[in-house]
Order: C-alpha cells, then sequence, then structure tokens
C-alpha cells in the first residue's frame, strides 16, 4: 500500500503486520475489543452467542497476520511512525453475512447480493492516541489499490454522514464517514437513511 506522505502514515495488508500489531490496534477494552470486527460475519441470531475469545481467534485467522505471504487476508494495518495506529476491514461483499441482510446497502437498489466480485469496506478501527491525525483517511484511500489489485470489480462503504455541529459518537463512526470515502474517489449513489450514504466505487 505505500506511504502517505502528507500523513505519513504507511498501510500494509493485514497479513504482512504481526498479530502483536493488530492486538495492539484492537486493543482490551471497548467496542473494538469485544467485536474483533465480526458484527458483520454474524447473523443477528448467532451474533451474542460467540465468546469474544473465539471472535478474537477468527479475527485472526481471517487476517493471516504473521503470514506475509498468504494470498487472502481480511483487512489492512495502519502504521504510523512505525507504531500500529488503525485497521479497516475490506473484503468481498459476500463475506458479510449480516451485511448481506441489512436494509441500509439494498435500499432503492437492484444488486445481485451473490456477486463476490463486488467488495466492501465495513469497519474501521483507530487506536487510541492515534485518532484524528488521518488514519482512517489513509485507511479508505488504501481500499481503492487493494481491492482493485485483488481482482474486484467494485467497491463500496456505507459511511456515516456526519453534519457540521452534529454530535457522533466514536463509536457510531466504525462504518467511516462520508467525507473519508469521498476524499478517496468514492462516489455516493444512495442515501437510504438521513445518516447513512451508500458509497462505491466500479473498476
Amino acid at each position: 500500500m505505500g506511504d502517505l506522505a502528507v500523513t505519513g502514515i504507511r498501510v500494509v495488508p493485514a497479513n504482512e503486520a504481526s498479530v502483536a500489531d493488530l492486538e495492539a490496534v484492537f486493543g482490551t477494552r471497548g467496542t473494538p475489543a469485544a467485536c474483533r470486527c465480526q458484527w458483520f460475519k454474524h447473523r443477528d441470531r448467532d451474533w451474542q452467542a460467540v465468546p469474544v475469545e473465539e471472535r478474537a481467534a477468527n479475527l485472526r485467522e481471517q487476517s493471516g497476520c504473521g503470514h506475509p505471504h498468504s494470498p487472502t487476508t481480511s483487512g489492512l494495518i495502519a502504521y504510523r511512525d512505525d507504531e500500529p495506529a488503525g485497521w479497516c476491514a475490506v473484503e468481498p461483499r459476500t463475506a458479510y453475512q449480516r451485511l448481506l441482510r441489512m436494509r441500509v446497502p439494498w435500499a432503492g437498489r437492484d444488486e445481485d447480493r451473490a456477486d463476490d466480485s463486488t467488495w466492501a469496506v465495513t469497519c474501521f478501527v483507530v487506536r487510541t492516541g492515534f485518532r484524528r491525525q488521518g488514519v482512517s483517511r489513509a485507511l479508505a484511500a488504501a481500499t481503492v489499490d487493494f481491492a482493485r489489485s485483488r481482482g474486484a470489480r467494485a467497491l463500496e462503504g456505507y459511511p456515516m454522514v456526519v453534519r457540521p455541529g452534529q454530535e457522533i459518537t466514536w463509536g457510531e463512526l466504525y462504518v467511516g464517514s462520508l467525507t473519508i470515502f469521498e476524499a478517496a474517489g468514492f462516489t455516493e449513489i444512495t442515501r437510504p437513511t438521513p445518516r447513512r450514504a451508500v458509497v462505491r466505487i466500479d473498476f
């Protein structure tokens, strides 16, 4: 993925990062530590049944961290000054069971939900101490070349719409903000709710 000169942030496929770096980003407290980027991987009825330890193990397996020659990975890791700073989930859209059943991606669209050539950006995690430093913006930008290089036909995101002066908790922004996707070249294609957009790039 390379370095982004403006921000000094380096982004790599997660399998090129170590397990220790992945663990540093997700931490031991709060929503990221509990979820481990597994919410979109499960249907509603299955989510609560998966223990946190199993979620963590699933993420390690899906990401392939520590296995640089792995042909697949489920996301990207960002570094700032060689410190692990953030994570972004990006995979074929079909990898996310819950996403395939949610209203937001599909409202007003006639899409083949089984099309695995369309990829999705579903989640951002920025480590405490590295927020508001451009990490999410760098990750969103890196998803474009990453998905295209892995054979994606299109790439989508489902961000929050943040209005000036509007209070948005950090937890709500796990899907990213509309502005970071627009800066990465995504185009808004639908607005299913006043606070959620669907954005897309076709390659």
